[in-house]
């Protein structure tokens, strides 16, 4: 569930090869925060902020965006981030993920893609993405961890070639099939 990789080819692997649905949760709150809603105000303004949106309303746009695909398999992007996501995700959808799949990428990498992906994103500054690594560490590791111990983690050294990143995520996801 967790990807830090924004590579469409990685990105293939998964859904064509694989058969999954791509839901980012990313994308979804970028989604509401152009309905204008308060709900969706409040979401640009954490999402400015480097914060990690409130688990309630992650959690139902992705149960939406799952119902909505008729699919029973997803890779979901950018969720959980945090302790109180991954367990409003097992408390609202009732289950557990099968495995989670982490692009180990060096922060000073990370920092250079992110400033350099020309998307025009609020959140695509080095202030910010500053703030991000640090509630990453802060956060998300401790996400990491317990899938790790759950023996449910996959990790790919995101860092190197892409065609390199493709093969060792291909081969992860061979179990999927």
């Amino acid at each position: 569930m967790i990807s830090e990789n924004r590579t469409p080819r990685a990105r293939l692997t998964q859904v064509t090869d694989f058969g999954f649905i791509h839901l980012s949760a990313g994308d979804l709150l970028r989604a509401h925060m152009k309905s204008g809603s308060p709900e969706g105000n409040m979401v640009a303004e954490l999402i400015a902020q480097g914060q990690i949106v409130p688990s309630r309303v992650t959690v139902s746009l992705l149960l939406a965006a799952m119902a909505a695909s008729g699919s029973r398999k997803f890779l979901i992007d950018g969720f959980p981030r945090n302790a109180e996501n991954r367990d409003a995700w097992e408390t609202v959808a009732g289950f557990d993920c099968a495995a989670v799949l982490f692009f180990d990428v060096p922060q000073d990498v990370m920092t250079q893609r992110l400033l350099g992906r020309n998307q025009g994103r609020t959140d695509d500054n080095l202030a910010t993405t500053q703030k991000r690594f640090a509630v990453f560490e802060k956060d998300t590791r401790g996400v990491l961890d317990h899938y790790q111990a759950k023996g449910k983690l996959i990790t790919v050294d995101g860092s190197r070639d892409v065609d390199l990143v493709y093969a060792d995520t291909s081969a992860a996801f061979q179990r999927f099939k």
